[in-house]
Parts: structure tokens; C-alpha cells; sequence
């Protein structure tokens, strides 16, 4: 079982290596993206299984992931939405309207995390 801590990390999707922050904490996952007008990269919160975009300045993709790393779903949500928790989700990847689909990340894909220097997953 893989602890995760905040900090920042990459994210590989197959070749694409894309610059990760990871907010693991209660704290940080309050917080997420609320109060910034975009994100560079990607921000992962653990434990999650749903987000909402309240008070939110920007569009943004959401993937649900599962235990493994491996996609469960990709969405785009406007701010001042609600999204549904989804089963067997255990964290969330957030970036900009459009990112994902530029990374190729889809449902089924396996997406590999490397924070602090050390590779968790794929």
C-alpha cells in the first residue's frame, strides 16, 4: 500500500511526462484548485472518489482512478458543479479543460505517479 504525501511529482501517460501536484492531506484537498486561475500540469487528491467545482474560476477534466493508477472515467465539468461519486474511484486527477485528452488519457488507461523521487505505479 503506497502512502502519499503532498508535494510535487510527475505524471507519466505512456510517453507524455506532465508535471504533478500532489495534495494527499485533508488540508490539500480542501483547498485544491479553489482561488487559482489555472494549473500547470495536473493535481492528484488522495483519497478522493468525487470533486466539485464551487467557487472554481476554470473549466477542468476530472479522471477517476482506481487503486492501481488504472482510469476509471474522464470529464469535463464547468465551475459550480457537483460530480457524482464514482464506485470503486479511490483518486482524483484534475487539470485544464482539454489536457487529458491532449496527454491520450482515456478509461483504461494505466497512468504511473513519481513523487519525491520515488515511481508508484506504472
Amino acid at each position: 500500500m503506497t502512502r502519499w504525501e503532498d508535494g510535487h511529482g510527475i505524471l507519466r501517460v505512456g510517453g507524455v511526462e506532465v508535471p504533478l501536484e500532489v495534495a494527499a492531506s485533508y488540508r490539500a484537498r480542501t483547498r485544491g484548485l479553489l482561488g487559482r486561475d489555472g494549473v500547470e500540469g495536473a493535481l492528484l487528491l488522495t483519497p478522493a472518489a468525487s470533486v466539485h467545482t464551487f467557487r472554481m474560476r476554470f473549466p477542468i477534466d476530472v479522471a477517476y482512478l482506481d487503486r492501481s493508477l488504472r482510469v476509471r472515467a474522464v470529464v469535463t465539468m464547468s465551475p459550480g458543479r457537483l460530480g457524482l461519486p464514482r464506485p470503486r474511484s479511490r483518486h482524483v486527477l484534475e487539470a485544464e479543460a482539454g489536457a487529458m485528452a491532449g496527454w491520450g488519457l482515456r478509461p483504461g488507461v494505466l497512468v504511473g505517479v513519481l513523487p519525491r523521487g520515488r515511481l508508484d505505479g506504472p
